[in-house]
This record gives structure tokens, sequence and C-alpha cells, in this order.
């Protein structure tokens, strides 16, 4: 048995998404089915587009959804049709890690969330006249009206957030916020240098105003993105094309920063931050470098004397069952704006908003589907 749906598919590398019915799996155990409202865009669903997963074609991608349960497989039991969700990334539930509550740290992340673009049991999730896509990406594939995800990746969230947009925090923005709040660890009165303002690096830079850094500074060449940066909580704001990492950040932090939070995945960039961090310091790593053999050039004998941490993070160390549902507390009451990063398009206009995003002109891409509640475009700039 199978639904048919519509579904943004890709053919070839680099290719456009094109709108194609399809067939979608009913769900199976542990499995739910999703009307999915809205669907942010992230760079790494274009990376994927573009083959640097080395995933078949044709694929359905997209892994930040949001919407509404219709069905549910057997022994689903913390969602029910009706409930609403955000979607986020896949785990196993039964490796070391995810018994730690630490899902972002799977044993089986990589094969779950970008393997293959099958579900576990080695089936494809969508298909059409017998012929099975790439899907199941990121465990959703949510560039389509309905999604098969597992249970273990969908979130209730309340009905009085607007679903539509929520999907976003299932990947970039608890990626962002969950360095400052997980990884880091960021305290009151201590400082943080944000490196790359996309939307990413603008969820850190408001779950550090949340935790009452001192100084949060923010270098990006982009003026757009630097002035929203400030209208969410930078202290400061650095054009990295008027000198030196080292020089400005001192000039603004004479002893040097505390934690120092890479979106960027530019080796250059990352190199030239280690010089930027206080006695202790941290950097933290989450930007993905165009080559993935990319490696740092650690100055070892500075880094043990002034004692520094170099962090990798995934997902921003968050379990979403519980984080995404904290960072819509902190939306209610007004301390995490996340919707001013948001600009909305139909789901019909994806090459569009794509093309929108790359160029600048929105911070974070949602397409809406016909389906969703119109949501107003809180139209932010920067990338």
């Amino acid at each position: 048995m199978s639904r048919s749906i519509t579904a943004a598919v890709v053919t070839e590398p680099g290719g456009p998404f094109t709108s194609q019915q399809v067939e979608l799996a009913d769900p199976g155990p542990g499995q739910v089915v999703v009307e999915i409202r809205g669907i942010g865009v992230c760079h790494t669903d274009l990376a994927a587009r573009d083959g640097f997963f080395g995933l078949a074609y044709p694929m359905v991608l997209g892994h930040e959804g949001s919407g509404v349960v219709v069905e549910v497989g057997a022994d689903v039991t913390s969602v029910v049709p009706g409930d609403h969700v955000a979607l986020s990334f896949a785990s196993c539930g039964t490796c070391s890690p995810c018994g730690d509550n630490q899902p972002a740290y799977c044993l089986e992340f990589g094969a779950r969330n970008y393997g293959d673009g099958l579900r576990a049991d080695g089936t494809s999730s969508i298909h059409r006249d017998g012929t099975p896509f790439t899907a199941a990406f990121f465990g959703q594939s949510s560039f389509a009206t309905h999604a098969l995800a597992s249970e273990r990746n969908v979130v209730k969230v309340s009905a009085d957030v607007p679903v539509e947009l929520v999907g976003p925090l299932g990947c970039g923005i608890q990626t962002g916020a969950g360095a400052v709040f997980n990884s880091l660890d960021c305290k009151e009165g201590e400082s943080l240098l944000v490196l790359g303002s996309g939307p990413v690096g603008l969820a850190a830079v408001m779950a550090a105003r949340v935790r009452g850094c001192a100084a949060i500074i923010v270098s990006d060449p982009d003026p757009r993105r630097r002035s929203l940066a400030t209208d969410l909580g930078a202290t400061a704001t650095l054009d990295p094309t008027d000198g030196p990492l080292v020089e400005q950040v001192r000039a603004v932090e004479g002893a040097g920063v505390d934690y120092a939070f890479d979106t960027t995945g530019v080796s250059a960039v990352v190199e030239e931050s280690l010089g930027v961090l206080a006695p202790l310091g941290t950097i933290g790593l989450v930007g993905v470098p165009h080559d993935m053999a990319a490696t740092l050039p650690l100055p070892i004998v500075p880094a043990m004397v002034a004692g520094l941490t170099v962090r990798g993070i995934t997902e921003g160390d968050s379990d979403p069952r519980t984080f995404i549902p904290y960072l819509l507390d902190l939306y209610r009451a007004g301390e995490f704006p996340f919707d001013r990063l948001i600009g909305t398009f139909p789901f019909a206009d994806i090459e569009s908003a794509v093309q929108a995003q790359l160029r600048g002109e929105v911070a974070k891409v949602v397409l809406l589907q016909p389906s969703a509640v119109t949501a107003p475009s809180t139209y932010a700039t920067g990338a």
C-alpha cells in the first residue's frame, strides 16, 4: 500500500527541483506520516542536491519539515493523528550515545540521515512506477506534501505556535542555539565570537543573549547580516575585509574571547580564530568545509600553554524531543524570536526561494505548502 503525494524531485547533480507525483510508503512499526505545512531550506539540502554525499538520483530531499500527523504505524505512542510536529534528525535509539540522551552522536547517524537514502529496513520510502527514489533524507525527505518519519525524529509541539514555521528548529536553528546552550555552555558574563551570521550563527547570537554573555561579537562580510545580528543581540559586529580578525577582536576584547563559534567551514577562518581565544578558551566547529578532507593546523605549544579546546559539534548536542520544546518556551517568552530570520515562499516556488537565499535576500527560507495557515513573511535580510 502507498499514498500519492507531490514532491520536489532532483534528477541530476545540481539540477532543478521539479514537482512530481510519487508514491509514499505506508508507515511501518514506529513510523509516522506527516502532512507537511512548512519546510526550511538548508545548505545541507543543496549540498546533497549537488552530489556532495554521493546519493543516487532521482532523490527527494528536505530535512527541516513541520506539519500535522495524519497516520501512525504500530507501536507509536508519543503522537496521534492531528498532533502538530516538528521533524528533526534520525537516530537509532539503542546505541550508547542515544542511551545517554545524545542522539546527535548516534553511532548510526550517518547511515540514518544521509547514508544510502533508504529506510532502516533497506527499502525506499518513495517510488514511482516501481522505481525507488533516494529518500528518508535525515529520516524524513520533507520537500513534499507528506513525509514518512520515525517516531524518534518527530517532536510534538503545541498548537499555539505557527507549526508551518517550526521546521528550522529541527536542524539549523537548534544547531546554533544548542552550541551555546549545550556544547559550549556559555555562561553569564562570558564572551563569544560568532564567525558567520547565517541562520546557525544568528541562532547562536540569540542564545548567547539569553545566557547573558557580556560580549557577543559577530564577524561577517555582509552588512545586512551584521545589522540583523545587532538587532538580535550582538554587542559588536566586524567586517572581516577591514583587517586581520585577531586585531579586530582584540580591539573589542583585549584579552580575547572565551568562545569562538565557526559556522563558515573555511579552514583559514578557523585557523585565524584560534588567535582570538583567551586562556582556557574554546572554539566550536559546525561549518562544513567544501573539501571533506580539510584539516586544521593547530599550533601545539600555544594551544597547550593557553589550555585551548577545539570542540566539534553536531546538531548543537541536542536531543530534539526536549530541546525543541525548550526553544519554543523561549520563543513564547519573547526571548528567542527565531521567526525574525524567516522569509516564506510557496512550496511551488522552491527554485526562486533557493536563489533568494543564496543571494542573501533572506536569512532562512521556509517553503509553505498550500495546506499551511498563511503566515506573514517575516522577511529578514542576511543568509
